[in-house]
């Protein structure tokens, strides 16, 4: 037991260590990234403005400080930008705080519907591998994952043409369930333009899943005490099965800060994508670098939480 913890706790030390080097590298190279690009920075930081003389020459000056200050001050507080967003002219974490709360919950609704879906999907054709639900489901979830997400939803928009075709609101829509029933309607297409494509992914990864534990020695055991199938299969497959399902999952919850660019794009949706398209349009680069900075940050939070999640539900990976 004391060996066992002691793996535990050497291999959550490893992963927040990692994933801490991880984070000073991506903060070094986000400042570093934006300044080595070609040209006049002024020129990059002030392109489409009208900036007053006396705003261009405190620009100016803010840049020309010795890098290493630059660096250091970059360092202390990456979030506490000093400079405004050529496109919108507001401070970028401003902006970006607006639009977290629209992508958390398009993406994240998605990954719900897809996940609890997905996993049904996947367990009951791993089961019952070779017959015709299997071969269907199979079919369609092979042909719908090589579906770009963009063009899903443009199919959408042209086969379901009475749903709101972007935007989270109805302009003049009031009242708190006015406003929520509005605002489901408004997710419909996007939300299930992305379920679609992650749906075929979880889908094929927990029938593969469980395929290659219905192989395993320790089934037929269970099966040999007498346990019946559906025992079988919910207390001993389907838990083992589902280990790669839920760590994909997770990995993919990383990106819910990104976004999904193209299908935010395609409905207008006011969330982080469809930010990161109109500043790479500019290019807005203290915008792009705020948003590649929150972006990043996303991926290796829920990376090692999805490492953590896989320690808990098999502790043999913590003693490795």
């Amino acid at each position: 037991m004391t060996a066992f913890l002691t793996g535990t706790r050497g291999y959550v030390i490893r992963k927040i260590g990692w994933s801490l080097g991880t984070l000073l590298f991506v903060v070094v190279f986000n400042f570093f990234l934006f300044r080595l690009l070609p040209g006049d920075p002024i020129g990059l930081y002030s392109r489409g403005r009208n900036m007053a003389p006396e705003q261009l020459i405190k620009l100016r000056a803010e840049l020309n400080r010795p890098i290493g200050a630059q660096f250091l001050e970059y360092l202390s507080n990456p979030f506490a930008s000093t400079i405004n967003s050529v496109r919108f002219n507001r401070p970028v974490w401003e902006l970006v705080a607006e639009r977290v709360w629209p992508t958390v919950l398009l993406v994240g609704t998605a990954i719900l519907i897809a996940s609890v879906a997905g996993i049904w999907l996947g367990i009951r054709s791993g089961w019952r591998r070779g017959g015709t639900f299997d071969r269907v489901t199979t079919g369609v979830t092979n042909t719908l994952y090589a579906m770009p997400e963009f063009w899903v939803g443009m199919v959408l928009l042209i086969a379901f043409p009475f749903f709101p075709s972007g935007g989270i609101s109805t302009p003049g829509v009031t009242g708190f369930l006015d406003t929520v029933l509005d605002t489901a309607w408004h997710m419909v297409l996007p939300v299930t333009a992305l379920a679609i494509v992650y749906l075929a992914e979880y889908t094929s990864i927990m029938r593969a899943s469980l395929v290659d534990e219905l192989r395993q020695d320790y089934l037929q055991l269970a099966r040999a005490k007498g346990l019946r199938e559906d025992l079988v299969r919910r207390r001993h497959a389907v838990p083992n099965a589902l280990l790669p399902t839920m760590t994909l999952i997770f990995l993919n919850l990383g990106f819910v800060i990104g976004g999904a660019i193209t299908v935010e794009t395609v409905y207008s949706w006011p969330g982080l994508g469809l930010l990161s398209y109109e500043a790479l349009r500019g290019p807005d680069i203290p915008l792009l670098q705020a948003v590649f900075l929150l972006f990043s940050i996303g991926v290796v939070v829920f990376t090692l939480l999805a490492d953590l999640l896989y320690a808990v539900l098999d502790p043999r990976v913590s003693t490795q």
